[in-house]
């Protein structure tokens, strides 16, 4: 168990693997639960909530704080959990300036009704088509300012392709989405395929390994190196599933049982160090590994197909619609930008206009930046499926500086997303559902200083056709909230910490409270992946990445001003 102390881990982060694994190996893991109970909090107005449940040690010290050092320490529950490192995420593994390529085709638009579907795609492929440089990049597609009538979709299916515009505000670059079929407007995407490397799965060898660590032993690391990339594989059993209440959830029309198999979690990951059957990873575990769930393996992986060095920025994007249906037409241009398939690539400055989605992040996108972008006046029914201005589904993904209004779930994941992710900085108006993780185990989401509406971490029951436990290791930090729930799902854990907001039960009955702290005042540091990422890489790269008006405490001011219209 020496091994550990020569890695280069941060926050004793070896000292601490190396408790947790001997105890494993003994048999003496015990679940330690604490809490204040009987602890009531009251709100103005006379409202009596629920007890919330703080779930801290038994120093009382917060989960995460500033050390002595000027770097953050972390607290560990009786098992070795903790929160995890999210300052992988964005673009580039997180601190990399987006490029400004240069610009190789520049179209301006045609006068009067002329469709430009065909003439910017066509502009696009000819750009694919280029030889790309030294980095994978080919160059930028340029449509000057004015407006350009989409009536189909546009499609950047290449590497280092950047489609730009002059401005995303109304006297700038406008793509009209024209027509009566429901469709996204600009897809961005490869046909990646991962494939298992024969040979190369290995078990992990400890009974219980956390969520928030790097590094943990295997039955053997014979085979792997630093650099591979890795997926972690977590097996969803059929006890796991019984014990989270997933496979008896109150029936209704269309309601689907959780069923064994079907909600595999398959982390990428990539190799940092190795020391005998010890491995570490770039980014933590998100999820807890546990043998009478099935424990966990690991595994190398090749991948082709994927995009890189992909960018949507300086538009403006409009959809048609009938006047006077704002809330009821639904045949038009749905979804402004999506990206799957995809890795290392950006959009900014976009703004939506009526369109029910503005930026879909997909399953099998990872290290994707979206920075300021709005999504103003969706047009659509107020219900299920409708207004998820930006939402992650993939790995490593940063949504930053974001505005919405009128939105249900302002900010939000979708089934069985494998974190870490983040949403950094993003204000929502006139919010008409709440802001979370939407369904089916997503893991290891920070919600960072996020503002607007309602936000909740909980069991969605037979909502939808059965969500369930919409997620777990859920942060939330330093959000400015009209209510705010998190729950404790069986095996994991949800926190809110820093957060205002009036504290509700959530939607059912019975289900333990999450993780509380400093409940109606916020914390140090203010962005929790903001000083990850200086904890990391350095004050540079938190520059890199950052306005002043983050660095300053004014950023919803500036988004107001910027963004909303």
């Amino acid at each position: 168990m020496k091994l550990m102390s020569s890695f280069q881990t941060s926050d004793a982060e070896g000292d601490l693997q190396k408790k947790y694994s001997d105890a494993n190996r003994n048999h003496r893991i015990k679940t330690v639960r604490y809490g204040i109970s009987g602890l009531i909090f009251a709100i103005l107005f006379g409202c009596i909530l629920i007890p919330v449940q703080a779930v801290i040690g038994a120093e009382q010290k917060p989960l995460v704080y500033m050390g002595s050092d000027g770097k953050l320490v972390y607290t560990t529950d009786g098992q070795g959990n903790r929160i995890g490192d999210f300052s992988r995420c964005g673009y580039m593994g997180g601190g990399v300036r987006i490029p400004d390529l240069p610009v190789v085709v520049t179209l301006s638009p045609l006068h009067g009704n002329a469709d430009d579907t065909a003439r910017i795609q066509s502009a696009l492929d000819t750009l694919a088509c280029r030889k790309p440089d030294n980095r994978g990049l080919r160059g930028v597609l340029l449509l000057k300012r004015g407006t350009f009538r989409v009536f189909g979709a546009l499609k950047l299916a290449a590497s280092g392709v950047v489609l730009r515009g002059e401005g995303q505000g109304e006297d700038g670059t406008i793509l009209l989405g024209t027509g009566k079929e429901q469709r996204t407007l600009i897809v961005v995407g490869g046909k990646a395929r991962m494939s298992e490397v024969a040979g190369s799965r290995q078990k992990i060898a400890d009974d219980y390994v956390p969520w928030g660590v790097r590094a943990f032993e295997l039955d053997s690391t014979k085979g792997f190196s630093v650099g591979d990339s890795v997926v972690v594989f977590r097996p969803s059993t059929a006890n796991w599933i019984s014990d989270l209440g997933m496979d008896r959830m109150v029936e209704r029309t269309g309601t689907l049982q959780w069923r064994a198999g079907g909600y595999d979690l398959k982390f990428e990951r990539t190799v940092t160090a190795i020391k005998g059957n010890w491995i570490q990873l770039d980014a933590p575990l998100v999820n807890a590994m546990e043998a009478k769930y099935g424990g966990g393996f690991v595994y190398k992986v090749t991948e082709e197909g994927r995009l890189r060095q992909v960018g949507v920025e300086n538009l403006r994007l409009v959809s048609e619609y009938v006047k006077g249906q704002e809330n009821k037409d639904e045949a038009h241009a749905w979804t402004g930008v999506s990206l799957d398939h995809v890795a290392d690539s950006w959009v900014r400055n976009v703004t939506t206009v009526h369109f029910s989605h503005a930026v879909n992040l997909g399953a099998m996108s990872k290290f994707v930046t979206v920075q300021d972008c709005a999504c103003l006046k969706p047009v659509s029914l107020i219900t299920g499926g409708r207004r998820y201005p930006y939402s992650i589904n993939g790995q490593y993904g940063l949504v930053q500086r974001c505005y919405s209004d009128q939105a249900r779930h302002a900010q939000s994941t979708g089934a069985k997303v494998c974190g870490p992710n983040v949403f950094l900085d993003c204000l929502a108006d006139n919010t008409h559902a709440d802001t979370g993780p939407h369904h089916r185990w997503a893991v290891g989401i920070l919600w960072d200083n996020l503002k607007g509406g309602a936000f909740n971490a909980q069991d969605r029951g037979n909502m939808g056709s059965g969500h369930g436990w919409a997620g777990a290791q859920q942060v939330f930090w330093n959000c400015e909230t009209s209510a705010i729930c998190v729950q404790q799902p069986p095996t994991a854990q949800n926190y809110a910490i820093g957060c205002i907001g009036k504290v509700s039960k959530g939607s059912l009955a019975g289900r333990k409270s999450g993780y509380y702290e400093s409940h109606g005042m916020h914390v140090a540091p203010r962005s929790l992946y903001l000083k990850q990422l200086e904890d990391r890489l350095g004050e540079s790269a938190v520059n890199n990445i950052t306005i002043e008006e983050q660095r300053n405490r004014s950023i919803y001011d500036w988004l107001k001003k910027r963004l909303a219209e």
